[in-house]
């Protein structure tokens, strides 16, 4: 499988600039979810019209496989500034069932009721079990039932495609 990290991030950052001013989305506040949507989102912030630092969030307690046996979460900081009617840039690296994004809605609304939440995705693996679509997709991948996509990162970013049987 040959794909274009840059070209997709490139994607990502020419469609949230265009959807920001279509939408007349200002002073934005963006928000990336712990680990691969942080890196992502880090790549995308010139893009968004705001003077807000990069904002983070972890799900690790909002999953609903949280009590699963075997779950050993490594806890990251959520860092959120006040978002009571801001338009919340929501990112993460890979939209495969819609749990992820689910839990960290869950956990944006623990902290207040935002404008509008925009949903950036650097691939879409279009395994959906829950009716969750991002806005912004830097790609659509097809991948067999045993491959996942693994974001390795920070610097440089880069991306694999695994088999977990």
């Amino acid at each position: 499988m040959k794909l274009d990290l840059e070209r997709s991030l490139a994607s990502m950052r020419e469609q949230l600039a265009s959807y920001c001013e279509k939408k007349k989305i200002e002073d934005a506040i963006v928000v990336g979810i712990h680990t691969g949507g942080v890196w992502v989102a880090e790549h995308l912030m010139s893009a968004v019209p705001t003077n807000e630092p990069l904002a983070t969030l972890d799900i690790t307690f909002y999953r609903d496989d949280f009590t699963k046996a075997g779950l050993n979460p490594k806890v990251n900081q959520t860092l959120l500034p006040a978002i009571e009617d801001r338009h919340v840039i929501l990112v993460d690296d890979v939209l495969m069932s819609g749990r992820t994004i689910r839990a960290a809605m869950n956990e944006i609304f623990d902290f207040g009721r935002p404008a509008s939440i925009t949903l950036a995705i650097l691939y879409d693996l279009g395994q959906h079990e829950l009716p969750i679509a991002a806005d912004i997709v830097g790609e659509q991948l097809t991948l067999n039932p045993d491959q996942r996509v693994k974001l390795t990162g920070p610097q440089p970013l880069g991306f694999s495609v695994i088999d977990t049987h």
